[in-house]
């Protein structure tokens, strides 16, 4: 396995400590253990950030109009991509999560590096714009930071940040519908062209019914649609399912957890100032992003939804995104991440004390990870931490035909050093994707443990985790809801 490479100066120190938690909160999604995550995300680090420093050299020496390239993270990220691939292709492929190999060998795969014609329309889009445009709206929109985190990160005024992001979520919009035009298409989708544009530019318009029967079968015009409709807070979902391509919602969903824990959430003196506001809108908008995402994606009559099950067929990049499991629920995985220096540190082992969960690591990132899955009825908690008293929220956050997503906020009396949520549900669903707990099921007892990064829980503190399931029938609330086998109520 390579070392990881030396930061040449001390902007690139501060880059690799910015970007690297985001590569490996990737890796880990792609893999099946802690181990193989660090070493593809090792391998990864190191070929993007050689073919980063290429393209700034190319860049200065050349003259004329830049080459096309990404920001540095998504640039990152797609280099975790390439790697998988290669493992893929010389035989490595058992490393990798079995749902992201049926992905490589796809159609939908083949168009993140086929004619470039032909690749997603956020892809194009993105790259066409300068890098300190795309930067910007990378960090804000898929990264989750709060205005004021990116205006200091990328040496912008705080008080423009945000006007310069409405210009920039225009500049995209408008290299999108260019990239949509200079596509492939048949006549049918040329002749909606002009009028997906207008529905798109206006929240208050409605999409005539014609165009929205095409959108619900043509996977290209839905993708270009979704990158043209700035209102909704789809595009973060655009962003992430067109540039990373397999695992691009669960990486948004990780990422926002990942701000919320860097904000403090639920811890006295945890934000920096003026950044806990800004950050609790963007996680508001970014679920919505989510949502609404999933409605216009399972309209797609392909056989290709949001649902995490279901054939490999060739759908939007962001659809076969969120039927991916975001860890491999039987393997534990805690991985370093570099240290000034280029080599990887030793994680921590210092207990938690927030109350509210997420992805929480020294350094400027948090990132997630997975924990060993425990059979139902054998908690790992010690008798010391069950609690004497806990009330439990079931949000059914989004649902479409045979699928859905909900999130389960537990609030605990006592605290605790270790927990699992254990619930029962009442028409057969099963759980697919799980993030920030892992999961069991036996028959319909669902248990959820926790992740090796929020297993302590304050007195009074809250627990969350979310995930994907399937239903067929009915779909009610679940009930006989346990933590660390205590019973719960149900608020």
């Amino acid at each position: 396995m390579p070392d990881l490479p030396t930061p040449q100066d001390d902007t690139e120190t501060a880059l690799f400590s910015e970007c690297w938690d985001a590569v490996l909160s990737y890796a880990d999604l792609c893999t099946a253990g802690s181990l193989t995550a660090h070493q593809l995300a090792t391998e990864a680090f190191t070929l993007g950030m050689r073919e980063v420093r290429a393209a700034a050299s190319t860049h200065v020496r050349g003259a004329g109009r830049r080459t096309a390239r990404l920001p540095v993270i998504p640039a990152l990220l797609t280099a975790v991509r390439t790697t998988a691939a290669a493992w893929e292709a010389d035989g490595q492929g058992h490393k990798l999560d079995p749902e992201l190999r049926l992905w490589l060998n796809s159609g939908s795969a083949a168009r993140f590096s086929g004619p470039p014609l032909q690749r997603p329309v956020a892809l194009r889009g993105l790259r066409d714009m300068q890098e300190a445009d795309a930067a910007l709206l990378w960090l804000a929109e898929v990264e989750a930071l709060p205005l004021p985190a990116v205006a200091r990160r990328l040496g912008l005024e705080p008080a423009t940040v945000a006007d310069e992001l409405d210009q920039v979520r225009t500049l995209f919009r408008d290299r999108c519908h260019r990239a949509h035009l200079d596509s492939p298409m048949d006549a049918q989708c040329r002749s909606y062209a002009r009028l997906m544009d207008a529905v798109t530019r206006s929240p208050a318009a409605e999409t005539p019914g014609d165009l929205s029967r095409h959108l619900a079968t043509c996977v290209q015009c839905a993708e270009a649609a979704a990158c043209l409709r700035l209102h909704g807070g789809g595009l973060p979902a655009a962003l992430a399912g067109g540039v990373i391509g397999w695992g691009g919602l669960a990486y948004l969903e990780r990422r926002r957890r990942a701000t919320e824990v860097r904000l403090g959430a639920g811890r006295p003196g945890g934000a920096e100032p003026g950044d806990h506001e800004d950050g609790a809108g963007r996680s508001r908008v970014l679920r919505g992003g989510l949502l609404a995402a999933a409605v216009l994606l399972s309209a797609l009559a392909l056989g290709v939804s949001m649902m995490p099950f279901g054939g490999s067929g060739d759908g939007t990049a962001a659809a076969q995104d969120d039927r991916q499991p975001v860890a491999d629920p039987g393997v534990s995985r805690t991985a370093p991440r570099p240290t000034a220096t280029g080599s990887p540190s030793a994680p921590s082992s210092a207990p938690r004390t927030e109350g509210t969960p997420g992805r929480k690591k020294p350094g400027p990132e948090p990132q997630g990870t997975s924990s060993v899955t425990h059979p139902a009825g054998a908690p790992s908690a010690s008798a010391a931490t069950r609690s004497a008293g806990c009330r439990v929220a079931y949000e059914l956050d989004s649902q479409w035909p045979d699928g859905f997503q909900a999130t389960v906020t537990v609030t605990t009396d006592r605290a605790l050093s270790g927990w699992e949520v254990a619930w029962t549900f009442r028409d057969g669903q099963q759980v697919g994707q799980m993030w920030d707990a892992t999961v069991h099921q036996n028959g319909s007892r669902v248990t959820a443990t926790a992740a090796d990064y929020n297993k302590t829980v304050a007195a009074h503190g809250t627990l969350s985790f979310g995930f994907l399931g399937t239903w067929t029938g009915a779909n009610r609330t679940p009930h006989a809801f346990a933590l660390n086998g205590a019973s719960c109520t149900l608020s």
